[in-house]
C-alpha cells in the first residue's frame, strides 16, 4: 500500500470505528452502490459520536485512497450526507460535521424519540426527577382533574446524537405516573408506553409554541449560554375519546431543533361559504 493510502487510512480511523473488524472496507460484490456504502459508514460514525459536531472530516483525496474509489463516488456520498444535514462544506477547507438540527412534523402526533429514530437519529433521555405533586391550577385545568387530585411530574433531559436538545417536564394523573415510574423512560417514549403497554389509544394534541430565555439551570442542562432564547412548547395530549392524559412543557434548543408543518390553502368556494 502506498504512503498516501496509509496516511489516508490513519486519518480516517483516528477515532474508533463502530465495528473493529474493518468497517472501512466496502463490499464491491454488494448490490448496494459504493457511494451508499461509504455514506452509511460515515453516517454511523457521525451518529454514534465518533465524529463530533464541527469536527473536520477526512478530505476527498484521503477517502479516495482509503476506500479505493473515484472522486465522484466520494462526492456522491458526501452530497447525500450534506442533504441529510449531517455535514456542511466550507469552500477550500473541506467537510465538517454539522451540529444536530432535527425536525419534527407537527402534522403527526409522535413522541420525540419515536420521531427521531424513524429519521435515523440516535436518541435517549436522562430522567432527572419523578415525583408526586399537587398540581398548579394550570396543570389541573389542562388535565381536567378533580379537586385534591395529585399528579406525577416527570422531568427528562433529551439527547440527540449524544447532545442535549430539550428539557421535557411532563404531568400525568398519578394513577398513570406511578406505573410510568417503573418503566425504562431513558429509552422509551411515554406515548409508546401508553398505547402499547397500557392500551390507551391517543387521539390528538393541542400545542402552543413560543420562546423563552434560558435561566442558569436550564442553560447548564442544554449547554447554552444563560439568557439564550429557547423554543418553548406547551402540549396537551388527549386520548382517542377526547380525555386529556398528558400535559407538557418542552424547552428545545433553538439551534438544534425545528418543527415543520404542511399547510394547505382552502379552496375559494370553501372560503366563501
Amino acid at each position: 500500500m502506498s504512503k498516501d493510502a496509509l496516511a489516508a487510512r490513519k486519518s480516517l480511523t483516528l477515532v474508533p470505528a463502530p465495528e473493529a473488524d474493518g468497517a472501512h472496507r466496502i463490499k464491491r460484490s454488494s448490490p448496494q452502490p459504493l457511494y451508499t456504502q461509504i455514506k452509511e459508514m460515515l453516517r454511523a460514525r457521525i451518529l454514534d459520536g465518533s465524529y463530533q459536531p464541527h469536527q473536520q472530516m477526512p478530505s476527498e483525496s484521503e477517502m479516495m485512497a482509503t476506500f479505493d474509489v473515484s472522486r465522484i463516488t466520494v462526492r456522491q456520498a458526501l452530497n447525500d450526507l450534506q442533504n441529510e444535514g449531517l455535514i456542511f462544506r466550507i469552500h477550500g477547507k473541506g467537510s465538517f460535521v454539522s451540529k444536530p438540527k432535527a425536525f419534527q412534523d407537527l402534522g403527526r402526533l409522535q413522541g420525540f424519540g419515536e420521531a427521531m429514530r424513524q429519521m435515523g437519529y440516535e436518541t435517549f433521555a436522562r430522567v432527572l426527577a419523578i415525583k408526586t405533586v399537587t398540581p398548579s391550577p394550570q396543570v389541573a385545568e389542562k388535565l381536567q382533574l378533580p379537586k385534591r387530585a395529585k399528579v406525577t411530574e416527570l422531568q427528562r433531559l433529551r439527547f440527540l446524537n449524544r447532545e442535549p436538545i430539550s428539557l421535557d417536564v411532563t404531568y400525568v394523573p398519578s394513577s398513570i405516573g406511578q406505573r410510568l415510574a417503573r418503566e425504562d423512560l431513558a429509552a422509551r417514549d411515554i406515548f409508546v408506553i401508553l398505547e402499547n403497554d397500557y392500551g390507551l389509544a391517543l387521539g390528538h394534541a393541542e400545542l402552543q409554541i413560543g420562546s423563552t430565555l434560558a435561566d442558569e439551570t436550564l442553560a447548564a442542562q442544554l449547554k447554552v449560554d444563560a439568557g439564550s432564547p429557547v423554543l418553548f412548547i406547551e402540549r396537551t395530549t388527549h386520548t382517542a375519546d377526547g380525555a386529556p392524559i398528558d400535559y407538557e412543557h418542552l424547552y428545545y434548543r433553538g439551534d438544534a431543533f425545528q418543527y415543520k408543518v404542511r399547510v394547505d390553502r382552502v379552496p375559494v368556494a370553501e372560503r366563501a361559504s
